[in-house]
């Protein structure tokens, strides 16, 4: 996953305090891991990299000039290895999919397999969710953004790390086109009533639960049940949706 806006500085200026760019606070909520990589991710970085990948040194984008046209645009951040958002860009050609993930072998494979499958409607990132956000996505260009299964450092010490924070869902907020939808999804209970308290205290959103579900919604039909969370229904983990609205 990526870094995450908060820290416990008590400066409010300076490369640390909440003036500063998100993504320089220096408390990531993501750990990059060594990992062997196989065949087909080393050719997805190596060959279809250079057709398919974003960097920051690009600056902001121009979307309709980077994917040739006018379409709904879905940004997804920690997509790690990939079966999700490939799912999705297949099964809706007519959206535009931007992924970020900085693990070198999800992207890897995330980028074999749009290859192999000749889309053309998804984009990614191998950087900082939050520079990403900050620096590369013009404000209101969202219709979603996604964030499914973040880390959810449960341990109390490390709460300060989860990505879900006020400075975060405010700089999602800017970068929604109005009425865009922030949706989440995470399979620890204690994360999900976080999300929701952070959310429901954040200025400019609205839920889209209904009174029988709120905080929560069922999990709508867009979002593909993953092997791991399939695995975790037969055994009886719970998962939570949470979609927010921006409202203004």
């Amino acid at each position: 996953m990526n870094d995450q806006p908060h820290d416990n500085a008590s400066s409010t200026t300076g490369p640390d305090g909440p003036d500063a760019p998100l993504h320089r606070r220096g408390i990531k909520s993501y750990v990059l891991r060594a990992g062997r990589m196989t065949q087909a991710q080393t050719r997805g970085l190596e060959e279809i990299w250079p057709r398919l990948g974003l960097t920051l040194a690009e600056g902001r984008q121009d979307l309709d000039a980077l994917f040739g046209r006018q379409a709904p645009r879905v940004v997804e951040i920690g997509f790690g290895m990939g079966a999700s958002l490939i799912e999705q860009a297949e099964s809706y050609p007519e959206t535009d999919f931007i992924g970020i993930e900085v693990h070198a072998p999800g992207v890897g494979k995330l980028l074999d397999e749009a290859d192999k499958r000749r889309l053309t409607n998804i984009r990614i990132y191998r950087e900082d969710a939050l520079a990403v956000l900050e620096q590369c996505l013009p404000e209101g260009s969202l219709d979603t953004l996604q964030l499914f299964f973040p880390d959810p450092w449960p341990k109390k010490k490390h709460h300060k790390r989860r990505i879900v924070q006020p400075a975060f869902v405010e700089l999602i907020r800017t970068r929604l086109k109005l009425g865009g939808k922030l949706h989440m999804a995470t399979d620890w209970a204690a994360y999900a009533e976080w999300m929701a308290e952070v959310m429901d205290a954040a200025p400019g959103y609205v839920n889209t639960a209904t009174s029988e579900t709120a905080p929560y919604v069922p999990r709508p039909d867009f979002r593909p049940l993953t092997k791991f969370e399939a695995r975790g229904e037969r055994l009886g983990h719970g998962v939570w949706d949470l979609i927010y609205r921006r409202a203004d």
